[in-house]
């Protein structure tokens, strides 16, 4: 009876789960092209809403200048939002063709990073300056009613954003993660499938 065991061989005759290189291509071109309509999207949003407040303002000549610098604010959230979140444009439009997967890690890597930025640090500078300006803009109007009614008008739009903030935010943001993270996993497993 042989009593010699060949652990190397045994390790290599294993079956090991390997996920298809097609398939995670197509995934992440699927990712790719949703994030790349959102971005899009998103974009001529928030472009026509900085434009409709441009014509609230011409339209309506605000009197008090709290109303035009909420309105400014406003406006300059919304720009602020979108000169960096409109920076994964070339990520998102990047060889559709399949590059070898350490080069496409590094693109997921990336595209990774500026949504980490843009889910943090951008998306708390928007919410700041858009709930400034909309509260200065609200002032000259408010400042019109009655106090209960104005407390009323600032309670109901303080609310709105602390569910926006609290709910649909980290919402959105884990939603976003959890498929570019699983993509990553997939990527990172192949590489280092491929190195050993």
């Amino acid at each position: 009876m042989e009593t010699d065991i060949d652990l190397k061989k045994i390790w290599n005759t294993q079956k090991i789960e390997t996920p298809k290189v097609e398939i995670l291509y197509t995934k992440a071109n699927k990712l790719k092209s949703r994030s790349f309509l959102k971005l899009i999207l998103v974009s001529i949003t928030l472009l026509l809403t900085i434009a409709f407040i441009g014509f609230i303002w011409y339209y309506y000549q605000p009197e008090l200048v709290t109303t035009k610098i909420g309105i400014i604010l406003t406006m300059l959230a919304m720009l602020i939002f979108l000169l960096p979140f409109n920076k994964q444009f070339s990520l998102l439009t990047k060889n559709k063709t399949e590059p070898n997967s350490k080069e496409y890690l590094q693109q997921l890597i990336k595209l990774k990073e500026m949504q980490v930025y843009q889910q943090t640090t951008m998306l708390s500078i928007y919410f700041i300056l858009l709930a400034l300006g909309i509260g200065l803009y609200m002032y000259e109007y408010v400042s019109k009613m009655t106090i209960t009614w104005g407390i009323i008008t600032y309670a109901i739009t303080i609310f709105w954003f602390a569910i926006n903030w609290f709910y649909v935010r980290p919402k959105a943001i884990t939603k976003q993660n959890a498929k570019l993270n699983k993509l990553l996993g997939e990527f990172e497993k192949l590489n280092n499938q491929m190195n050993d």
